[in-house]
């Protein structure tokens, strides 16, 4: 599953880790610990996602679902103010545009 949050974009799968846990993954430095503080990231240049954290199937969960109750924004990409991930998520926006168009 991608997470486009307006600080952070994820990764989840079930995938080398204990059946109680998700695999976070992130293509930036920093995205893991904003949704998940405290949590142990580990950081590899042989994976598609340099890091990388087992979390808890629960705590991911609640983060998650904080995250959707604390929406506030009434336009997703205007509440995007890193200008790199705002960059990233446009192009995502437009070729799932594209998608809708055929």
């Amino acid at each position: 599953m991608w997470i486009c949050l307006n600080d952070a974009f994820l990764s989840i799968v079930a995938k080398d880790c204990p059946p109680d846990h998700l695999l976070v993954r992130a293509r930036r430095a920093g995205d893991i610990e904003r949704v998940f503080p405290g949590v142990a990231v580990r950081e590899s240049r042989h994976t598609d996602y340099r890091w990388r954290a087992a979390v808890p199937r629960q705590r991911v969960a609640e983060a998650i679902a904080q995250r959707l109750l604390s929406i506030d924004y009434d336009n997703f990409k205007d509440s995007v103010t890193d200008r790199a991930l705002h960059g990233a998520y446009a192009r995502v926006w437009s070729a799932m545009y594209a998608l809708q168009l055929k």
